[in-house]
Parts: structure tokens; sequence; C-alpha cells
């Protein structure tokens, strides 16, 4: 009859449970050995299995740096080795990362988005002539579709010059000018152009398939 049977309730908790209770309790040996040599080389030998379960990895510098982290960890501080990165500390791996600062844009005219704002920066930044205008104008088109995207009725060019002025804080200014930007029905025509082939093939799939089952339809089947 078997009476020493091991259940997991039964047993200490796991501090990392990706690497299993063999490595658990590899490290609690390792904390009990006296020898500080034979202690070493323990430690060693359980970074190479640690680092087996991880291949791909294994040689990278900072994965190696990883590995000691959580050997330590394992050990909940306890084993005493050497470690060629030295012994983090609870206090150190406990202590929260500073919060990230995130750029807080808010423009005027969020439906242009933050892009359009760069675009218009690059275009400042040129010498003037016809490349320039030749972005300005395309800048100005592409505020307009924008603009549709929001609003599918129609807008006039003076309010998108208007708007232009704006964010380039006067520097770029097609107020006055003859040039006249691309119609909303051409600039959402391309819009729908590029979503037409997935309804189309769609329905040439359903014809196709209809079409093989009238092929069939009215033959004997055995």
């Amino acid at each position: 009859m078997i009476t020493d049977i091991e259940y997991n309730t039964e047993r200490p908790h796991l501090i990392i449970p990706e690497y299993g209770r063999h490595i658990q309790k590899m490290v609690d040996q390792a904390i009990a050995e006296e020898d500080p040599e034979k202690r070493n080389k323990q430690a060693k030998s359980i970074i190479a299995v640690m680092g087996n379960m991880n291949p791909h990895l294994r040689d990278v510098a900072d994965f190696q740096h990883k590995l000691w982290d959580q050997l330590f960890i394992i050990s909940d501080f306890k084993l005493d080795v050497e470690s060629p990165y030295g012994k983090p500390s609870r206090e150190q791996l406990a202590e929260r990362p500073e919060p990230l600062e995130y750029p807080q844009n808010f423009p005027k005219y969020r439906f242009y988005g933050n892009n359009i704002k760069q675009m218009i920066d690059v275009a400042i930044s040129w010498e003037d002539g016809d490349m320039k205008d030749g972005l300005v104008l395309t800048i100005a088109n592409h505020m307009k579709k924008c603009f549709l995207n929001w609003n599918k009725d129609t807008v006039e060019d003076d309010v998108i010059f208007k708007h232009l002025f704006e964010l380039s804080e006067g520097k770029l200014d097609l107020r006055e000018s003859k040039d006249s930007l691309s119609n909303a029905a051409a600039l959402l025509k391309n819009k729908k152009r590029y979503n037409s082939p997935s309804t189309s093939n769609g329905g040439q799939k359903k014809s196709n398939h209809s079409h093989k089952n009238n092929n069939n339809r009215g033959r004997k089947r055995y």
C-alpha cells in the first residue's frame, strides 16, 4: 500500500511556477549546502538547466542576467553564491518603475490627426518654390480628405485654407490662392475603390459556388 503520496496542496509554494518543482528542490538543496565551492557549482548547474528551458535565449547576456536574478528570487534571496551580475536585493526588485512620459498633443482640429502637424512643419522648412507649393497643396487636399471622413457632406476650400493657416501659425497661407482642391466626390471615390474588391470577390465566389451546385444538380448518386 502506498502511504507517502504528496499532494500539491501540501507542498511548499512555488515562487516561480514556470520552472517547475524540480528547479525549486534543486535551489533548496543549494541553499542547504554548507560548502561554498559546491554551492557555487550547484548554482551554475541550476542556471544551465534553467537556460535549457529557453535554448534560443540561453547565450544572450541580458537573458543570463535575468536567469541569475530569477535564481535568487526562487531562493527567496537566501542563496549565498557568487553571481557574475551581483546579488539583487528584495527592495531593488520590488521597486516600482517611474511612470513614462507620453507626448501630450491637444490639437485644435483632432480630425486631421497628429501627422498633419508634422507634414506642415516639413513644408515650412522647405525653400519657396514649385516643390513647396505642390507639397502645401497636397497637404491641403489631405486635410480635406480627413475632414470628409468625419463630415460626409462637403466642405469649402476656404475652410481648409483657414485651418491650414492656423495650424501653420500663419506661415502657410493659401487663403488668397487661385488653386482649388479636389472635389469631395473624387476624394471619397478613392476610399470606396479600395473597399470594393472584397465585396466583388465575395460575390464572385458566391456565383462560382452556385454555378458549381447547378452542375451537380440532377446527377445520380450511388
